[in-house]
């Protein structure tokens, strides 16, 4: 059994309470907006939901990430109150063709709501099996692939993005710089950056890319450099993660000429991740986005002491999806699960802050913005508590 000191069961208990006051529940029962594309439920009978998750798949890290999963989900639902879910597990393995598959199996089972899969192109061949009448909540953070039936529950970079901006924006920042890779992500990445930056009414004054090498990501800094200073740039929007050109330009932009004191780094990524990422010299000072921190430390602790280990760190979104379809459940509503229900504008309370789905089907998140001093995350902007607050 998970043993807990008498000094950590107190702050595990005091965790509990933070998590049962943010346990998924619509922050305002108002403003469905149309009942089109999803099924109809008896809200007072138990719903069939069912989790696709990729059981199977032949990667060890991706079946415990599977497990992690299941493990959120079913924490969700039975921490509903005054809500029945009829939560039934299928196995993708990480597939296409099995999470189609699957997602028929599921429809032919009775769901009425699909949550997951993982990957982008098994989230496509289920909501496609699917067909309209079943929602499709997936774990994706590729808002390419949303639409029609299909939303995506993932972070996004849009939402890093947006919120980066307007945040910058509010502290006398108005001539950005992107910096990205020369594939998808880096692509994605950049689209975000300029969409936000336009949005704002600040400037985009260039867009350097570079391929996926060290060599390349070298010969980029002078380029950098140079772009920055003839757009008199003050800030430089950064794509890439530690796993890329994140360490290399953070230590030779600053080397070359670009003085963070004059031009503020901001990073698309997070760049508490991993933690060794906070002893780069170059990240000291830099602005990202993350979740709301005592949220996610609450069902990250809770998760722990139930499982015996830390959450996978996309397993708070099977939690989010699951509690999100039990409070609209909640509100008694046979159309709850439709495309209207799913995106009432109020949003929803998650384990990592309050979200909302939008009617393209992607989502927006409140996000805190934080720096990193002396190898230290400090949150500069806290998250946002609900819609139409700072933040958003």
């Amino acid at each position: 059994m998970f043993a807990v000191l008498p000094t950590a069961r107190k702050l595990l208990s005091r965790l509990t309470i933070l998590l049962a006051l943010t346990w998924l529940a619509a922050c305002q029962p108002t403003g469905l907006t149309g009942t089109g594309g999803g099924p109809s439920i008896n809200p007072s009978a138990p719903v069939p939901v069912a989790l696709l998750v990729p059981h199977g798949a032949a990667d060890e890290n991706e079946q415990k990430l599977a497990r992690d999963l299941e493990n959120a989900a079913r924490m969700a639902a039975s921490d509903l109150q005054g809500v029945q879910i009829d939560l039934r597990i299928y196995g993708t393995a990480g597939q296409p063709e099995k999470a189609r598959e699957a997602a028929l199996a599921a429809v032919s089972d009775g769901a009425r709501i699909i949550v997951g899969p993982l990957h982008a192109e098994a989230a496509r061949a289920a909501a496609a099996a699917a067909g309209r009448g079943v929602n499709v909540l997936a774990f994706s953070n590729n808002t390419r692939i949303a639409g029609g039936n299909l939303f995506v529950l993932g972070h996004t970079f849009e939402n890093s993005a947006r919120r980066l901006t307007r945040y910058a924006v509010s502290r006398g920042k108005s001539r950005f710089l992107a910096v990205h890779a020369e594939n998808l992500a880096g692509d994605v990445g950049r689209a975000a950056i300029e969409t936000a930056v336009l949005d704002t009414g600040a400037q985009l004054v260039g867009s350097v890319s570079h391929a996926f090498n060290q060599d390349d990501v070298i010969g980029a800094v002078p380029r950098i450099v140079e772009e920055a200073e003839a757009g008199e740039a003050d800030a430089v929007f950064l794509a890439s993660n530690t796993a890329g050109a994140l360490p290399l330009f953070t230590q030779m932009l600053p080397e070359s000429g670009l003085d963070p004191d004059e031009v503020q780094y901001i990073g698309l990524t997070r760049w508490d991740k991993p933690p060794q990422t906070l002893a780069l010299p170059g990240v000291q000072g830099g602005w990202f986005a993350l979740p709301d921190p005592a949220k996610s430390a609450a069902f990250q602790a809770r998760f722990k002491e139930a499982h015996g280990a830390a959450p996978h760190a996309i397993a708070g979104l099977a939690y989010d999806g699951i509690a999100a379809i039990g409070a609209l459940v909640r509100q008694g509503r046979r159309d709850a699960l439709t495309h209207g229900g799913l995106t009432q504008p109020a949003g929803f309370q998650g384990v990592e802050g309050v979200f909302r789905l939008r009617a393209d089907g992607t989502n927006e998140r409140g996000l805190a913005v934080a720096t990193v001093i002396d190898r230290k995350v400090e949150v500069i902007d806290p998250a946002p508590q609900g819609f139409g607050r700072s933040g958003f």
